[in-house]
């Protein structure tokens, strides 16, 4: 019974929306620049721009480009680095929202993270503002942001946008070292008017090398936990770099009887399908495409190439795109099309973008 649900649901998602023309979301990192010194940081952020940063011409194009992939629009996220380092930063919000796409902003939680900042935002139309908190308290925060006062910026920028009516994303980096701080955080996190909280499962890239993922039997504990606190949290929940919760939460979901109408209708289902470069790219601050921005594997570069193209025509993207090309058991499991791994963590470990995910404990039927 449950495969036939699976390849109801799988056919459904085809139909809605063709991750492989268009993505749902366009990460764009801004600027390498940024005040503080994250554990964990991807980009490896420096307190000045790198000298190739895209200008404000090529970035006007680069949201052109995104444009140009058509109805419906990805959804594009400023990130960086601390995206408020840019100083043309409102003028490429406003270039955005002319050219009809939503656009969301991740700053560092920072001194300059002001209330008449948070206001600024909102006026030029930013939709909701990303916050990172990496513990319950400020001395757990603060040793992963490497900067004293971050938590106590963080705390105080989600209060400004609550006075702003400004949905707040709120992200958590899930590793041996913040683990067992989960559940303090997530009742901290009551108490602050949040709209979805997002658990980031560590890949050791960039700076994050220096931290330790959490294992496969943790990591699953993790997900039904996270599944369990979903039915009766104020506010959603979903995991990054951890598809396999999506496997973890249907099987959840058919042993609680529920039919695939009502599983269309929860939060997780939406997420069904969407990976590294499928329904996700990343643009570099010096205009490098990557399928994610803990995929650092270039594909192209927009000053260069054209971003529609290089997703939808690029070897890399087209192999992305269909997880029959996936290897060992993530190409073989029944749940490909709808968890597909983290080709980002298949990457960190084997170099093989393609190859399975090290983090899942699944054993594939077939």
């Amino acid at each position: 019974m449950s495969v036939v649900i699976r390849k109801d649901m799988q056919a459904k998602h085809r139909a809605a929306r063709d991750y492989a023309e268009r993505p749902m979301i366009i990460y764009w990192e801004m600027t390498q620049a940024c005040g503080l010194a994250c554990r964990h940081c991807r980009a490896e952020a420096m307190p000045k721009p790198h000298p190739n940063e895209l200008n404000s011409a090529e970035s006007k194009n680069l949201l052109q480009q995104i444009a140009a992939f058509g109805d419906p629009l990805p959804h594009v996220i400023l990130t960086g680095g601390d995206p408020l380092q840019r100083a043309d930063l409102y003028d490429m919000i406003d270039q955005a929202t002319a050219l009809g796409l939503d656009v969301s902003i991740t700053p560092s939680a920072t001194q300059n993270l002001t209330k008449d900042i948070v206001g600024k935002l909102k006026a030029h139309g930013i939709q909701s503002l990303g916050l990172s908190l990496d513990g319950s308290c400020a001395e757990r925060h603060d040793a992963v942001r490497g900067i004293p006062g971050c938590f106590d910026w963080t705390i105080r920028a989600a209060r400004y946008a609550a006075e702003f009516d400004l949905p707040i994303q709120v992200n958590t980096l899930v590793s041996e070292e913040t683990a067992d701080d989960l559940p303090a955080t997530y009742e901290m996190l009551r108490t602050l008017k949040v709209m979805r909280w997002s658990l980031f499962f560590l890949i050791a890239v960039g700076r994050g090398k220096v931290l330790q993922e959490v294992s496969s039997a943790r990591g699953d504990g993790i997900m039904n936990w996270v599944y369990d606190l979903a039915k009766v949290s104020s506010f959603a929940i979903k995991t990054t770099e951890a598809p396999s919760y999506r496997r973890i939460a249907l099987g959840r979901m058919q042993d609680e009887g529920m039919s695939p109408e009502q599983i269309e209708r929860t939060s997780v289902y939406h997420g069904f399908g969407i990976r590294d470069g499928h329904g996700i790219a990343f643009v570099s601050n010096t205009g490098d495409i990557y399928p994610a921005g803990f995929l650092p594997l270039a594909v192209g570069n927009v000053r260069k190439d054209h971003l529609p193209d290089i997703y939808r025509n690029a070897p890399v993207f087209r192999s992305l795109h269909n997880p029959n090309e996936f290897k060992g058991k993530c190409g073989r499991c029944e749940h490909r099309i709808i968890c597909g791994g983290s080709r980002a963590r298949a990457f960190a470990y084997t170099g093989d973008a393609l190859e399975s995910d090290p983090f899942c404990s699944y054993q594939p039927r077939a």
